[in-house]
């Protein structure tokens, strides 16, 4: 029976209610009075009660319309809310937390960038930056962990918005006071030095083995990290080199004093993306840290030397 209640009904029922008279509230609702009384009817059939009886000129609600008015009246309101133009975010105002889920060599070249540029724009806001792989991403962003991840993610679910913002290819680095090579690296020269590798897994073998092997040459690998923040003080201890994201690459050059060059073998770059959910993307504040993102980013690649560009489809 409810099945015949659809929105107009419900406007009906909630004009009658607030004007008690059939000649303005069909005024209200631009109908005539005859669409008014079918709608009426309507709504005494589905609800099987008379809702409103006339007195006098006018009408007087039953208990029965009393009882279901201010159900009626919170859903009109929550309709209302939903489909109202959203006002447009004031980062200065707003308080809160920005969370963003990032693996740690990202997290190097653009998480303090981000933070400064964020204590300008919305003083009262914090940033909190969450440790992140693409393994956990997707589970992690469901759980309300952070507003969005930047990695390199996987296929993503229907209800995750998986967008393009760089191709990160690799660099070496090394310090050259311990390994005294010059640019540009030669393929003998790289494959016979020691090799540093950054695997949060303990695993040494990475694609550069791969396409090393088709070469017909094997590196050295002397040791292996866990995070990319260990890298540098590795480097300047021993004679070894690192091939590392470009982005975190120029980062520690600048930071630690390092030396880096080009591989001398073509590597393939991986597709840095940003990944969210569905139900953010019409967000204003989601929108809004996502472009803030992107705008930061992109000046950190530039700033660092890095020859890519940031696409603005998560914008």
């Amino acid at each position: 029976m409810l099945r015949k209640i659809d929105l107009n009904l419900l406007l009906a029922f909630s004009v009658l209610m607030q004007e008690r008279n059939v000649s303005r509230a069909a005024e209200r609702l631009l109908l005539g009075q005859p669409g008014l009384s079918a709608a009426l009817r309507r709504l005494r059939e589905a609800l099987d009660d008379e809702l409103f009886v006339r007195v006098g000129r006018g009408l007087q609600p039953t208990p029965r319309a009393l009882s279901i008015a201010p159900a009626i009246e919170d859903a009109l309101s929550g309709i209302e809310r939903a489909i109202r133009p959203q006002s447009e975010f004031d980062p200065a105002s707003w308080q809160g937390e920005f969370r963003i889920g990032m693996c740690d060599n990202l997290e190097s070249a653009f998480f303090g960038p981000l933070a400064a540029r964020l204590l300008q724009l919305s003083p009262g806001a914090r940033l909190i930056g969450i440790a992140s792989d693409k393994r956990d991403a997707a589970r992690r962003l469901d759980e309300g962990v952070f507003d969005f991840s930047v990695s390199v993610h996987e296929e993503p679910a229907s209800w995750h918005i998986r967008a393009p913002l760089f191709n990160q290819a690799s660099i070496c680095i090394y310090d050259e006071a311990q390994l005294r090579l010059k640019a540009p690296l030669g393929l003998k020269d790289f494959a016979d030095v020691a090799h540093v590798t950054v695997s949060f897994e303990g695993n040494a073998a990475t694609s550069i083995d791969i396409a090393l092997s088709r070469t017909g040459h094997v590196r050295r690998v002397v040791a292996t990290v866990p995070r990319f923040s260990a890298l540098p003080t590795a480097l300047r201890a021993m004679p070894a080199i690192a091939t590392v994201p470009e982005s975190i690459g120029r980062c520690m050059a600048q930071l630690h004093g390092l030396t880096i060059c080009e591989p001398p073998l073509s590597l393939p770059a991986d597709p840095v993306t940003m990944l969210y959910r569905r139900v953010d993307q019409a967000d204003g504040r989601a929108r809004w840290f996502r472009r803030l993102f992107l705008d930061v980013a992109g000046e950190a690649l530039e700033a660092s030397g890095c020859c890519v560009s940031i696409s603005r489809a998560a914008a």
